[in-house]
């Protein structure tokens, strides 16, 4: 599987990727934008997308009833060099599954998700899920 994605200068203060016809505002100035995600949180969208992503791809295969899911990511970041330190997450679910079932999809979850995995390779992956 090959994914691709442009993104191009429209001025000093915003960036726009585009795949498939969607698009995404880039904040690539160094004040930031409110209307545009900054790297970083482009980074964190992709590992909520993926976790999200990864709960509905075993759903079915689990017969796990899921009412409705929120990830809330916090990342450590150093200045000297530039890097991300730490991820840490806060999955919470709406479900009657027992703990035991929410477990299962957590493992789930993180086992078959390109972004958490990937990311696990480069920088410390921590977290939680609870229930709503």
């Amino acid at each position: 599987m090959q994914y691709e994605l442009s993104a191009r200068r429209l001025d000093a203060t915003v960036s726009l990727a585009t795949s498939h016809g969607a698009e995404v505002r880039l904040a690539t100035d160094m004040d930031g934008r409110k209307d545009a995600l900054n790297p970083v949180e482009l980074l964190l969208s992709a590992l909520a997308a993926c976790m999200i992503k990864g709960a509905e791809r075993v759903l079915p295969t689990l017969k796990f009833q899921l009412d409705g899911m929120t990830v809330h990511l916090f990342a450590d970041r150093q200045d000297a060099p530039p890097k991300l330190t730490a991820i840490r997450y806060e999955i919470t679910v709406a479900t009657p599954e027992s703990d035991a079932r929410l477990d299962l999809l957590h493992r789930n979850i993180l086992k078959y998700g390109t972004i958490s995995n990937t990311l696990t390779a480069a920088v410390p992956l921590t977290g939680t899920i609870r229930r709503a």
